[in-house]
């Protein structure tokens, strides 16, 4: 049964490949992106896929954003909690913007979806939800202070309203990946990356696209006895 759902960061990296897996079981999705306008057109060009522009960690904008997907496309049964940026630096060098900017949006951008959407999964009796988190709010990272905080809050921001939705039929997961090939790790400086890559037991970077298939299984039937849990898909570097 294909049902409407709303993946944000979706129209690159990880999100992109969540949007494509999602499409092909059959879902009306929509991509929410926050800024990087020609990369969306490009997106919805070559998927079909709508591409919606607002900041997430806005709650009024988050708000109106989700009312216009379900005016246009209808009810929003799925959500990928999956937009995120990164301000990294050490605690003595990092602005309260650069710790602002990553709970706000990282973090905050998980609530204010699931203020726009959880109500309407529980009077229909069917929801799920899944937030990206990460190996570094498991871990911890040096130089990662606000995001290791954020991505960590996830994990129990999901616990908690997992609770809240079992008895209405609304799973809440999460998923935290390791180290995956994108835009994001790319940006890592080579000597640093040269050393993450051999603590990953399986010896490799993870693919987006195997994030997608974590993603699949808990947004679809078949995920509906799981709930309140975190996947962890990073190729044994952290086994949590």
């Amino acid at each position: 049964m294909g049902r409407v759902a709303i993946v944000t960061g979706g129209t690159r990296g990880i999100g992109e490949a969540i949007c494509k897996r999602l499409q092909r079981q059959g879902h009306t999705v929509i991509a929410n992106y926050a800024g990087n306008e020609e990369k969306a057109k490009a997106f919805t060009e070559a998927t079909g896929i709508p591409a919606y522009r607002w900041d997430v960690g806005d709650h009024e904008a988050t708000l109106a954003g989700v009312a216009e997907v379900e005016a246009a496309h209808g009810p929003v049964d799925i959500v990928v909690n999956n937009a995120g940026i990164t301000r990294d630096g050490t605690l003595h060098k990092m602005s309260f913007a650069d710790w602002n900017d990553v709970m706000r949006i990282n973090l905050g951008g998980c609530f204010n979806m699931a203020k726009a959407t959880f109500p309407g999964m529980r009077e229909r009796g069917w929801g799920r939800i899944v937030n990206i988190g990460s190996i570094n709010g498991q871990a911890g990272q040096y130089g990662q202070v606000n995001y290791a905080a954020a991505k960590s809050g996830i994990h129990g921001f999901t616990k908690a309203l997992a609770q809240e939705g079992a008895k209405f039929g609304v799973t809440v997961n999460a998923i935290a990946p390791g180290y995956i090939d994108t835009d994001m790790v790319a940006a890592v400086p080579a000597p640093v990356l040269e050393k993450i890559v051999p603590k990953i037991p399986v010896g490799r970077l993870g693919m987006a696209e195997e994030i997608a298939r974590g993603v699949a299984f808990l947004t679809s039937e078949n995920g509906g006895f799981m709930t309140g849990s975190t996947m962890s898909i990073n190729g044994g570097q952290h086994m949590y």
